[in-house]
């Protein structure tokens, strides 16, 4: 990835910060609920407390504008952090991703897992808690047609359908039936949409 977007790293238009998530202990691990939902309550906090003032420190940018990206299930993360805490994270690009968490738990769900769970939480999500997002949110989102990406599909257009229905920023692209559930996309896309974000 890093490859694919270095003509917007030698332009010097983005700065790149990979952590690596816990998501072998949450969204696809093992165990109940409550201890899962634990573990991402730890890792968002790691990302609001300690990684996003790293980021400003580095760029010595008290404001610095963050567009949260990711894949796959890293496609719900980064829909969460823009969702969630849109004062940070302005702008996401999911790519290919699943966004019915508690489909992630086997239908098994809590509160916490509801927080985090776009397709649950944003059909109810109205008044200044609806405002707060409509006023600082937009949210890129992506799916290719072609091989092993059958469950993002229909994911996808449900998320593109709630946040249209919500009024909230966004832009929701469905790419050729050529395009697969696979990292030479994923490059391709990525350098696509940065391009007109950034």
């Amino acid at each position: 990835m890093i490859d694919a977007l270095s003509p917007l790293l030698a332009q010097g238009r983005v700065k790149i910060y990979c952590p690596e998530t816990n998501v072998s202990k949450s969204f696809s691990g093992k165990g109940s609920v409550q201890t899962r939902m634990k573990h991402h309550a730890a890792y968002e906090r790691f990302v609001l407390d300690t990684l996003v003032p790293f980021i400003r420190a580095d760029c010595r940018a008290p404001e610095a504008r963050m567009v949260a990206t990711g894949c796959s299930v890293g496609a719900l993360y980064a829909s969460l952090f823009v969702l969630k805490h849109p004062e940070t994270f302005s702008q996401a690009l999911c790519l290919s991703g699943r966004y019915r968490a508690s489909a992630l738990f086997g239908g098994r769900s809590n509160h916490d897992l509801y927080l985090n769970d776009p397709l649950a939480f944003l059909p109810g999500l109205h008044g200044a808690a609806l405002e707060r997002v409509r006023r600082q949110a937009h949210l890129t989102v992506v799916v290719g047609q072609g091989q092993f990406e059958e469950g993002c599909i229909p994911e996808t257009a449900e998320l593109g359908a709630a946040l249209a229905r919500k009024k909230i920023a966004h832009h929701l692209a469905f790419w050729g039936k050529d395009s697969s559930h696979t990292y030479p996309w994923w490059q391709k896309q990525a350098l696509h949409y940065l391009r007109q974000i950034l």
